[in-house]
This record gives C-alpha cells, structure tokens and sequence, in this order.
C-alpha cells in the first residue's frame, strides 16, 4: 500500500477533500491531509484566491513542502489545483519520491527543473474546464505526459474545475469514480 500527500485546493481542505482521500483509506492506502490554511475553508474560489494573495502563491507552495518534513520520502504527491504546486515541486525536488497525481492543474516542468526519470505521473481534468484548458495548464499536461517514462493525461466531459470535491456545486460522481479507479489502478503498480 502507498502513503499518499494530497495537498488541497484554493477553497481549503473542505469535507469533500476529506472523503476524497477516505476512498483511498479505505483501500487500505496511508493519506495525509495537510491544512495548508489553519482550518479555513472559502465558498468561492475567488475568495481563496484573495486569501491565498494576501500570503504569497509561493509562500503558500513551501507550506506544502514544510508540511511533508518528518514524512517518509518514498510517497505519492497528489495536489488538487492550487495544491499541485506543491505536489509537483515535491515530485520533481525531493528525493525518494514515488509518483504523482495532479488534478484540475499541472505546471510546466521547467518550474522546478525537469520530471525525474522513474517517477509515474497521472494528470485528471475536465475537456472544458476554462481554468485548466484556458490558462495553459492542459498544454502543460501534454508537455508533461511526453516528458516522463510513464505518464498518462485522463480528460473528462464537462466544464467543472473542482470536480471531484462532493462538498461543491461543481462535484461529478461519475467522473469522480473514474478518477478514483484509475488513481487506485495507478497505486496498485507502485
């Protein structure tokens, strides 16, 4: 079984997060959930964004990497968004690392240098989705999925950014139960 790090999204580590990382629990997987923001949650991703820019884009990423200190290095780094930021620098920095999963975000690997060889990474968002198809996070994605040994980009129907957090407007059961069985086929070969 893996131990996994998913790092939240830009409205907090809000109940649906939660019982996203419990039906990996209950796979018998290890899941920690670092609060990257003491607790609070936002109703709108604006309004978390304005929070997030009162403290920083990059100091909220080394709050994700602070938080993994006293973790073992072999994990999976799996980041929601905003959360990707740290999931990916981690993924691509700090040694040991086992795999990746990013959701609704991906960034180019030429941020944190370029994507280690060995390391499988899978990639989740919506084909219409105007935050990961508008902002070059899709393009990003191809780039990365061409770059690593064993990478795969999974697009689903629709135009949800937080998808599969069922405590927001935007949750898709359906495409949230592909994602899970296709995260948990790639834990299972780690």
């Amino acid at each position: 079984m893996a131990e996994i790090v998913q790092f939240h999204h830009v409205q907090g580590l809000t109940p649906g997060l939660i019982a996203f990382a419990d039906r990996f629990r209950s796979a018998g997987h290890t899941v920690h959930t670092p609060d990257l923001f003491d607790g609070r949650t936002f109703g709108s991703i604006q309004e978390g964004l304005d929070f997030v820019r009162t403290i920083g884009f990059e100091e909220t990423m080394e709050l994700g990497v602070t938080a993994v200190e006293g973790l073992p290095a072999e994990l999976v780094y799996v980041g929601l968004s905003l959360g990707v930021m740290s999931a990916q620098k981690l993924a691509q920095t700090r040694s040991g690392a086992l795999g990746a999963v990013f959701l609704y975000s991906c960034l180019p690997t030429s941020e944190f240098g370029v994507w280690p060889a060995g390391i499988p990474v899978q990639i989740h968002g919506m084909d219409a989705d105007p935050f990961f198809v508008d902002e070059g996070d899709l393009d990003a994605a191809r780039d990365l999925v061409e770059e690593a040994e064993d990478g795969a980009l999974f697009l689903y129907s629709g135009d949800q950014h937080y998808f599969t957090d069922s405590s927001l407007p935007a949750y898709d059961e359906a495409a949230t139960t592909l994602v899970v069985r296709r995260m948990l086929e790639f834990l299972d070969k780690i």
